[in-house]
């Protein structure tokens, strides 16, 4: 079964290793996930604070909907949710995956991105430890595990805490979305 994923991340900032390691795990299984971003041509990733690769965005959030989508991946990095939550289409793109009830997968920083999307109120979630009083401001409950899955709405909610989890996060993103290994 094919799953149209996303993964949505900032012409800058995202960490290398967030974006890389789930990206490649859905390819493993014969998946073909398209890099979202707010601007054309390439993204800049990092490893922690240093330039690493770019890569090529397939499609902006100007030129696409979650409706285009069955899943959505918010790669961490600092600076790449901090860039997202400011920007409008980013955010709309995000919130979108939830009015329609779709899961999506979140790692490290990410869950900044869902705050400003107000998509936290009510669930429980994990992200880098700084983000904890952001998610609980925001009306989330935040727990320090490897993988959480919080189904208490429509749309599923997957998250991570750092580089560390990806093995578990991205076989845990697998199973809820539904995709075969």
């Amino acid at each position: 079964m094919s799953v149209r994923t996303a993964f949505l991340v900032a012409p800058e900032g995202v960490e290398q290793i967030e974006l890389t390691s789930p990206w490649e795990a859905l390819v493993a299984a014969g998946q073909t996930p398209r890099l979202v971003s707010t601007a054309e041509g390439t993204v800049q990733a990092f490893d922690h604070l240093d330039k690493a690769d770019t890569f090529p965005v397939d499609v902006t959030t100007a030129q696409t909907s979650a409706a285009d989508f069955d899943a959505l991946v918010l790669p961490g990095g600092v600076a790449n949710p901090d860039f997202l939550r400011t920007d409008p289409g980013a955010v709309a793109f995000v919130r979108g995956f939830f009015d329609a009830g779709k899961p999506v997968a979140a790692i490290c920083h990410a869950p900044w991105t869902l705050i400003e999307a107000d998509v936290v109120r009510g669930r429980t979630l994990t992200s880098w430890p700084s983000l904890r009083t952001d998610v609980r401001n925001a009306g989330g409950t935040w727990v320090d595990e490897e993988v959480v899955v919080c189904r208490a709405a429509p749309s599923t909610l997957i998250t991570s805490r750092k580089p560390d989890d990806l093995t578990a996060f991205g076989k845990t993103l697998l199973h809820e979305f539904g995709v075969s290994t």
